[in-house]
């Protein structure tokens, strides 16, 4: 969807901003330990593991910072963390999901839902706006991977089952189980993605005006600095000239 694309660009655009490098790092070895934990620690055996360390990679976090990560998982630690999801709305009715992963869910239950309050939004119960999203696998390539055609003969061969081209790059989709497989044979095609992960990708969307754009920015800060909160997705719409303003 537009608002999905158009969300990733204002990450990368904010990501290469963001001084809080240290909390990025932090949350995405934290999905590391965790991922594991609950797997084998050889990234080629644990495909979530596999999938984290990619993702990590991505985001230039250092390889001891993963290495550390990993092992961090074999001495006990990560044990207590739950994965939770949350849903609610923000500004105009934008729907929010919310993805945490935390050692006290009293905790990060009250504060997900204060920052909700407090940044024009409402925090849901379970499900209020899950039915607006598909569970999908995302794998992001450059412009300079090759042409619309190309990429596009490359990822259904592969086994994915849509993509979006446009000057910024390639946005590759596939069921979330297929992932693994479809990056794995991606990669050999194209060589290494500049981001592989599951998403939650709206089947519809909400029209933003710049008002409730400027109030949803503030929202999904609010909560991408609590440290609990691994990521955050909407399913806002915008035009082009909003978006530019931002």
């Amino acid at each position: 969807m537009a608002g999905h694309s158009k969300w990733a660009n204002i990450q990368h655009r904010k990501g290469r901003q963001d001084a809080a490098r240290s909390k990025l790092f932090s949350k995405l070895a934290k999905e590391i330990t965790v991922a594991a934990k609950m797997g084998d620690p050889d990234p080629e055996k644990n495909p979530r593991l596999r999938l984290a360390v990619k993702e990590a990679k991505s985001s230039s976090v250092p390889k001891d910072v993963i290495d550390r990560a990993i092992k961090k998982s074999q001495g006990g630690d990560g044990d207590d963390y739950e994965e939770i999801r949350y849903e609610g709305y923000g500004p105009n009715g934008v729907a929010v999901i919310v993805e945490a992963m935390t050692d006290n869910r009293n905790r990060t239950a009250s504060t997900v839902r204060s920052t909700f309050s407090k940044n024009g939004g409402n925090l849901g119960e379970t499900g209020s706006v899950g039915f607006m999203f598909d569970r999908k696998g995302e794998i992001v390539y450059p412009a300079e991977a090759g042409d619309e055609d190309m990429i596009f003969e490359a990822a259904i061969e592969a086994g994915a089952e849509d993509v979006e081209s446009s000057d910024d790059g390639h946005i590759i989709y596939c069921a979330d189980t297929d992932l693994n497989d479809v990056s794995n044979v991606l990669e050999e095609k194209l060589g290494e993605s500049q981001s592989t992960k599951l998403i939650w990708k709206p089947t519809t969307t909400t029209e933003m005006d710049l008002e409730s754009m400027q109030k949803l920015m503030k929202l999904i800060d609010a909560l991408e600095d609590d440290d609990d909160v691994q990521r955050v997705t909407t399913n806002f719409d915008a035009a082009d000239e909003v978006m530019e303003q931002l």
